[in-house]
């Protein structure tokens, strides 16, 4: 199972630690949802799911003001028992002794934000979704080419590094090279990053490992990007019979997600670069609602439809 620690949660949102003898190495975050505990402020704690990040938002905060302390240590030590890995109070908003000697007592991490309570549910939603689905490596090259997520695999030595250096040349960025990282953080998406070692780097044979960043500046590259559609390169089979219309397509699948899939044949003199280009802008359109091989396709069944019209007369 997937899991970040609370450390990093603490870093990337600039969490204010208010329990800061409190140990939280240790403490790890498998779930990305976020929880309001307000009914378990009221005292019910069926299907409380306390392995949540717990925040507290002003109308919770409202209410725990109003309790008297006999309840307020009822209720904060029921909800300390749990095994919650940490308690965000959002607006700056500073809990009162008895939250604290309870948190003190269970050792549950305490953290503050100036940030109101919605946009830092939504943000951390959004950054825990992306860090804890479910990740595979692939090999690959991953490029954005005019928005659009290409996903560039082949066999080792096949040219798909060389096809991302004209890419980059031509003003598109880099993801990553030979390994691509995805995640499914949904079940229409698929984001695909580069490992920290090899960020920004290219293994062109022959050459060596070059730094794209380095030598492209930092608009040739990328952290993220979703992953729209697959490019397939293979060595040209004069034997194989080669999709020219591309009235149906093909799909291929990571992590329970379909993605269109084209298969180009390599020969001497193909320009993949623009190749890719071109997939690119075609596949932008169909998602657009223009598809050209339909369009073709139409044009000559009208064709045919008016040459009978005009025997028949």
């Amino acid at each position: 199972m997937a899991s970040i620690t609370l450390g990093e949660i603490v870093e990337k949102f600039k969490l204010k630690n208010l329990t800061p003898d409190i140990d939280i190495k240790s403490i790890r975050v498998t779930l990305p949802d976020i929880n309001r505990p307000a009914l378990q402020m009221a005292g019910f704690f069926e299907h409380f799911d306390c392995l949540r990040v717990q925040v507290i938002g002003f109308v919770e905060y409202t209410y725990m003001e109003g309790l008297d302390e006999a309840r307020k240590r009822e209720i904060y030590e029921e909800l300390m028992a749990y095994d919650i890995p940490c308690v965000v109070f959002s607006r700056e908003l500073q809990p009162d002794e008895i939250f604290m000697e309870m948190a003190h007592k269970y050792n549950r991490p305490i953290f503050s934000t100036n940030q109101n309570t919605s946009a830092f549910m939504a943000e951390a939603t959004r950054w825990l979704n992306v860090m804890l689905a479910p990740c595979i490596s692939v090999h690959g090259v991953l490029v954005d080419v005019y928005g659009e997520g290409v996903l560039i695999t082949g066999e080792s030595g096949i040219g798909k590094s060389e096809a991302a250096l004209e890419l980059i040349r031509r003003g598109h960025r880099l993801v990553t090279d030979d390994v691509v990282e995805l995640r499914k953080v949904s079940d229409e998406t698929l984001v695909g990053s580069a490992p920290d070692i090899t960020k920004h780097f290219i293994e062109l044979r022959g050459i060596g490992i070059i730094d794209v960043k380095a030598l492209f500046g930092a608009s040739s590259v990328k952290d993220t990007q979703s992953v729209d559609f697959v490019i397939k390169l293979e060595d040209w089979d004069k034997d194989k019979e080669y999709d020219r219309l591309g009235l149906t397509e093909e799909y291929t699948e990571y992590l329970g997600n379909k993605l269109v899939c084209y298969t180009l044949p390599i020969r001497p003199g193909r320009n993949l670069a623009v190749i890719c280009e071109s997939a690119a802008v075609n596949h932008r359109q169909k998602k657009m609602g223009y598809n050209a091989a339909q369009e073709l396709y139409t044009r000559v069944q009208n064709s045919l439809a008016r040459k009978r019209d005009d025997e028949e007369d």
